[in-house]
């Protein structure tokens, strides 16, 4: 069994991945500044959406990753729910819903989109600050707001 003081840093540990989550959302919605989310990430990190995105290997490439993305995503509000994060030392795991609502530039016009998806994540503590090391997105789905999401593919199905 664990200890009171082993418990207390888990749940520690457990806010400070929230609050790190939380931040990278709010750099997304401020425009993906490649600058401030790029500190977010270890080193060799790796972010990855297979489906649109594509597989970004290191800091450097998932910065560049972030510059390119804000011209094809003009506005956004990322709000992550139903977190599940388990810690075990200077590593954690994590998987999160996705609500979006946002606006897509497809063929030179803005298109107003929801967006659903799923996050799992790996954390690592270095230096005793907690930075993305994995991050991967699945789409469930991508739709017009002007139109039902009722009948749209499911991009990645239960």
């Amino acid at each position: 069994m664990k200890t009171y003081e082993e418990r207390f840093a888990a749940l520690e540990a457990v806010q400070a991945i929230r609050t790190l989550k939380h931040r990278y959302m709010l750099e997304c919605d401020n425009g993906y500044k490649p600058e401030k989310l790029g500190l977010m990430f270890a080193q060799d990190a790796i972010w990855e959406n297979s489906q649109v995105f594509g597989r970004h290997e290191g800091r450097h490439a998932i910065e560049s990753f972030f510059a390119r993305v804000s011209s094809q995503i003009v506005f956004a509000a990322h709000l992550a729910l139903n977190d599940i994060i388990d810690v075990e030392g200077d590593t954690a795991t994590g998987q999160w819903r996705m609500v979006m609502p946002c606006t897509i530039m497809e063929d030179g016009k803005s298109v107003s989109r929801w967006i659903l998806g799923d996050y799992e994540e790996v954390y690592v503590r270095q230096n005793g600050v907690w930075l993305f090391q994995n991050v991967n997105f699945f789409m469930n789905f991508n739709t017009p707001v002007d139109e039902s999401w009722v009948g749209t593919e499911m991009l990645r199905p239960r």
